[in-house]
């Protein structure tokens, strides 16, 4: 994709490669057992920033990768993402009844049929980045550990648990980041990660400076996230605003305020720029998303 073209451009050129891959990747609505195929393709078809395929194609660019590969793996990252959230908004969990601004998916189906459907996307992405035709086996494989790590217990199943154990109990800053860099984090980090992998072979400096700069974009994420939540209208961001000072749980803004948390967010924003500096101008596309996550109003 052309580095001359607009930020916007690139992004909504990006989006409808997404959107084509996933709409192929997903199993068709009318396939047995149709409910199900129907509720998967509801839950990821339509909706959402994409902000990690766009950070797989980003990457991807540092990496020269080609666009059927990382159409692949920017599918099999967001069909996690997909997931989480609809395992996320369930009544055990965050009980949510909107999500993208349309009904969460025990709402419009039911709950087992939501349970399902965030099992069978988990399944669905790994099936669909290990069917890659492309990348050499060595190489695929590293990007099925670095999605799966990120996925885990290890990663975002991991800070979903501890964010369900600190309701109601007080959080240092340095217990809520480490919640965030695995909750949120993680799968952020792999996303820049398999756009990387997908591609010639990365140095280790480089890596080393990918990692620096998915772990100020991925904190800086859920600190807006959390400024969002507390200033934002439902209509606004498409789901529930305020759920999480309503359930009583610590966020950057309860810790901090609002103040510091929006300059927390710009600090962030800075360290990602700087870790990019070595990449010139192929890490144009990432230092504008970093601009784009921390900017965001919804």
């Amino acid at each position: 994709m052309s580095m001359t073209a607009s930020f916007d451009g690139w992004m909504q050129t990006v989006q409808v490669h997404v959107e084509d891959a996933l709409e192929r990747f997903l199993p068709a609505a009318g396939t047995d057992p149709a409910r199900l195929h129907e509720a998967m393709r509801y839950t990821v078809l339509g909706g959402g920033k994409r902000i990690r395929p766009l950070l797989v194609f980003a990457a991807g660019q540092v990496s020269g990768a080609e666009l059927d590969v990382l159409a692949r793996a920017a599918a099999a990252v967001e069909m996690i993402h997909a997931y989480s959230l609809v395992h996320d908004d369930m009544p055990c969990m965050d009980d949510d009844a909107l999500r993208r601004g349309k009904p969460t998916v025990h709402i419009a189906y039911d709950e087992a049929t939501a349970l399902l459907v965030g099992d069978a996307l988990q399944a669905q992405a790994f099936d669909v980045l290990a069917a890659d035709p492309i990348v050499p086996p060595a190489r695929l494989l590293a990007m099925l550990r670095v999605l799966a790590g990120a996925a885990g217990s290890g990663g975002m199943c991991g800070g979903q648990a501890i964010d369900l154990d600190s309701v109601g109990v007080s959080l240092t800053q340095a217990q809520l980041e480490r919640m965030h860099q695995l909750k949120t984090g993680a799968l952020l980090k792999a996303s820049v990660m398999l756009g990387a992998l997908a591609g010639r072979d990365i140095a280790d400096t480089e890596q080393a400076a990918l990692a620096t700069y998915s772990n100020a974009v991925g904190l800086a994420f859920q600190v807006v996230d959390d400024v969002l939540d507390a200033t934002a209208d439902s209509a606004t961001l498409g789901k529930t605003a305020g759920k999480d000072a309503a359930a009583n749980k610590p966020t950057y803004v309860s810790i901090l305020g609002l103040d510091a948390s929006r300059a927390l967010a710009q600090t962030l924003r800075g360290q990602a720029h700087e870790a990019l500096i070595p990449f010139g101008e192929q890490g144009r596309r990432l230092r504008e998303l970093a601009d784009l996550i921390v900017q965001r109003k919804a």
